[in-house]
């Protein structure tokens, strides 16, 4: 990330983790921070990769719709 680049933090809570729900329910606040992010030119930064996706799918599907925006992913260090 660039020193004059802005940055959103993206935190999923525990409350969808592991629910059988359609990727549009389940990370429609992710689908707000990708929209907020594009809006403000800034990247989206995560703590972990499974706050993007719970399966394979689910995650391939988060990059994929981050990398339609042109929005960068970081993983902030332990």
């Amino acid at each position: 990330m660039s020193q004059n680049k802005n940055a959103i933090a993206y935190v999923r809570g525990p409350e969808t983790r592991g629910l059988d729900l359609p990727y549009e329910e389940k990370f429609s606040a992710f689908s707000q921070a990708i929209a907020d992010a594009k809006s403000k030119k800034a990247d989206i930064v995560i703590s972990a990769p499974w706050v993007i996706g719970d399966t394979y799918e689910e995650i391939i599907e988060s990059l994929s719709r981050l990398a339609g925006a042109g929005i960068a992913l970081h993983v902030a260090q332990r």
